[in-house]
């Protein structure tokens, strides 16, 4: 075991892993754009070349009816969590939901309904108008991952190492699938190019990322890894792209479960978070305190932003000049995407986990001091600001100028505009 939680695969036996505490890592879902690889190098194995690039514009689901949903983690595949809409100059509480215990689980929202986790292993779907409990599924542990909402199912994975699939309708389980560890991080969805076959893909503690078929919960094919797989996958046409704590980025097919790139990070550098992809480039964090732009074409460093002795364990936030992201160091950070230079730092009382949201030339963060931020884009000029009193490190679901947040207090917020009377 070293000192961030993860562990090498040599070090212990399948019976031991259970004994192991891990650290709090950030989850997320994942893909707008990729691009594939043409020989090996940089640690890259060969293949044939291929490019899928997806536009980058559409960051939330849209629905028939013109109304966006926010239905996996960060708000879309390749984990940009970028908000469609704009925010009030000075939301106000709408509404709040106690539940049995801490939220730790990031909320998501699709067709009306929040639905959350919550450390007292039960999934809640609420109402998204006024908060109400619609109903209730309850797990056999702790439920820290993010849900994912597909059509007519949500999915989730619970620290008892069961993936879930359940009726956003009424609540009744469709199916569970078993892994061999604790599940933190959330599914993400690959659907068929012909549109025949839909997999649910998701990492586990068991160094696995499991690919489970959607609609039966059969497996379809795992991927072993050299530790605990923390964050959500991307995905991207065919390829999924994760990090882990064997400080590797890898890159896999989703049709057949077989690795085509695999990219050493460094010593050290574990990666606790999820990756966020934009056109050729990864984002992400890593315990050897830098936060890195990978190029997926080279296998190499484009750049590296130093976080002294703090590491990194929120997603970022990328749009298409800035990548704003949390640090141990409880300071908000937002670089140059091109370059990674340094645009400006919003300090807060706590350490930042939970991952940032852009929406409309604003930031939206929270702490782990107790405080939800709404700062500029712009130059991190604090905007407005909400204490709830308890930690924060769930991160912040964002639809119609909503945010939708749970804390460890064990409550879910609601924050917008005023409600006309």
């Amino acid at each position: 075991m070293t000192s961030s939680g993860c562990i090498t695969r040599r070090s212990i036996n399948r019976r031991e892993r259970s004994r192991c505490t891990p650290i709090y890592c950030d989850r997320g879902r994942g893909a707008i754009v990729f691009l594939y690889l043409r020989v090996m190098r940089f640690g890259f194995l060969q293949t044939v070349s291929m490019i899928v690039l997806l536009p980058v514009g559409t960051l939330s689901v849209v629905r028939a009816d013109g109304v966006s949903d926010w239905s996996v983690f960060r708000g879309d595949a390749a984990l940009c969590g970028v908000a469609g809409g704009t925010l009030p100059d000075r939301p106000v509480l709408r509404w709040s939901f106690k539940a049995g215990d801490s939220i730790r689980s990031p909320a998501v929202i699709a067709d009306g309904r929040v639905f959350v986790g919550c450390d007292d292993g039960v999934l809640y779907a609420l109402r998204f108008a006024d908060g109400e409990r619609m109903w209730t599924h309850v797990t056999e542990a702790a439920i820290e991952a993010p849900p994912l909402v597909v059509d007519d199912t949500v999915y989730v994975g619970s620290t008892d190492a069961f993936v879930y699939a359940i009726d956003a309708s009424d609540g009744k389980r469709k199916w569970r699938y078993e892994t061999g560890g604790r599940i933190l991080g959330g599914a993400n969805l690959w659907r068929s190019p012909a549109g025949d076959r839909r997999f649910i893909v998701v990492g586990s503690y068991d160094f696995q990322l499991h690919c489970v078929d959607a609609v039966s919960g059969k497996p379809v094919w795992t991927h072993l890894t050299d530790n605990y797989v923390n964050g959500t996958p991307a995905i991207a046409g065919d390829r999924v792209v994760f990090g882990g704590c064997d400080a590797v980025v890898h890159v896999l097919s989703m049709s057949t479960g077989k690795p085509t790139a695999q990219v050493p990070v460094g010593e050290g550098a574990y990666i606790a978070g999820s990756v966020a992809l934009a056109d050729d480039h990864a984002y992400f964090g890593h315990y050897g305190n830098q936060f890195v732009c990978l190029d997926l074409v080279g296998g190499r460093m484009v750049w590296t932003y130093d976080g002294g002795q703090h590491p990194f364990f929120s997603s970022p936030a990328v749009d298409d000049k800035h990548v704003v992201f949390g640090g141990r160091d409880n300071q908000l950070h937002c670089v140059s995407r091109a370059g990674g230079q340094s645009l400006w730092t919003f300090r807060t009382r706590g350490a930042i986990d939970s991952s940032p949201v852009i929406i409309g030339g604003k930031v939206v963060a929270a702490s782990t001091d107790g405080w939800l931020y709404v700062v500029s884009l712009a130059d991190g000029r604090e905007l407005w600001s909400y204490q709830i009193g308890r930690g924060i490190v769930a991160s912040p679901a964002i639809v119609e100028g909503v945010i939708v947040i749970g804390a460890e207090d064990g409550r879910v917020y609601a924050f917008g505009a005023e409600p006309v009377q």
